[in-house]
């Protein structure tokens, strides 16, 4: 394999299907359809364990991420970015169709994970590809609270009314550090950037069950130690729309940019040292690199190799995609 050249990488997408999930990531997305199933979301780029994408397209077709980071290392993911994670893909991809509110959640930091889980935090930020009218969607607190008073609420059946509602607009950004209390509502279709991690910690989940009558788990006790109980002025991530490029993330864990490509658009990424994902989630086109080019349409998610540190992309029509890439 070491001696095939890397190029941008379509990964098959790992559907989940969900009891809250709908049919967009299908109708709106381009995602195969699974049938009666509905799909809650798909997993563009994951590292997580089980759950391991694999390569669609290329000379590179069936081979797992992790087979493309052990054979390829900092030429794929950059040279900072292999040696502080060696094999482990850093963030998680995903799209995400909200037909129904999920459950209210939190997600344990770096340090609550490693000491329990032996895992990354959960930090993650949402971009929303689509709104129905009226979608809202819950993150933090309306007041500042402490454990005791949210225990209050919550073993009263109250809990929801200590939260922070939010009416959501198409294009609306949320940064979501890890120890905040959310929910995606229902009728939003999302664009979910996060670190590599699959533990939830579920507070409430509306009193649901699934098709066998089952409610699902709830883990009340983990997730006190993980909630962060202050209040924040605004909830909402502000971004300046700068001519075609906008900055909608810049933390620790991740820099995400959204670009409005209506002709053709170079990309420098020779000073990032990091692998770069695109998102694209409007229009049609080409990604051209120096040693060929790849179809993308909407919907699609690419991971481009560090080591390509020129990349154009040319439209068919006006796109516009998420560009993530881990800070220097």
């Amino acid at each position: 394999m070491s001696n095939k050249k890397l190029y941008p990488f379509k990964f098959n997408p790992i559907l989940k299907p969900t009891i809250w999930g709908g049919n967009k990531l299908v109708s709106v997305l381009g995602k195969p359809d699974l049938g009666q199933e509905l799909i809650g979301e798909s997993w563009e780029i994951s590292g997580v364990k089980n759950n391991i994408s694999v390569v669609e397209s290329g000379d590179l077709t069936g081979n797992s991420l992790t087979d493309l980071i052990k054979t390829y290392k900092s030429d794929l993911l950059g040279k900072k970015v292999y040696k502080k994670f060696g094999e482990d893909f850093p963030l998680l991809i995903k799209f995400i169709d909200a037909n129904q509110d999920l459950s209210i959640q939190v997600h344990p930091d770096d340090n609550l994970a490693k000491q329990r889980h032996d895992s990354f935090g959960k930090t993650e930020m949402w971009y929303v590809v689509d709104a129905e009218e009226k979608a809202t969607l819950i993150s933090g607190f309306k007041k500042a609270t402490n454990r005791q008073e949210y225990l209050q609420y919550f073993n009263s059946g109250r809990v929801t009314e200590l939260l922070n509602y939010e009416e959501v607009n198409k294009d609306d950004v949320y940064f979501l550090p890890a120890g905040r209390v959310h929910t995606i509502g229902k009728g939003l279709l999302i664009a979910e950037i996060q670190q590599t991690s699959d533990i939830t910690y579920r507070i409430y989940d509306f009193d649901r069950v699934d098709k066998d009558g089952n409610t699902r788990q709830l883990h009340v006790d983990e997730a006190l130690d993980a909630i962060d109980f202050n209040y924040y002025d605004d909830y909402k991530t502000s971004y300046r729309k700068e001519g075609d490029e906008s900055l909608l993330v810049s933390c620790d864990y991740f820099i995400v940019n959204c670009l409005q490509v209506d002709s053709k658009s170079n990309r420098d990424y020779n000073s990032i040292d990091s692998f770069v994902v695109l998102m694209f989630i409007e229009g049609c086109g080409v990604i051209e690199y120096s040693e060929g080019s790849v179809h993308y349409a909407k919907g699609d998610t690419f991971l481009i190799p560090a080591m390509m540190e020129n990349v154009s992309i040319i439209p068919d029509s006006a796109s516009k995609l998420l560009e993530v890439y881990l800070p220097s």
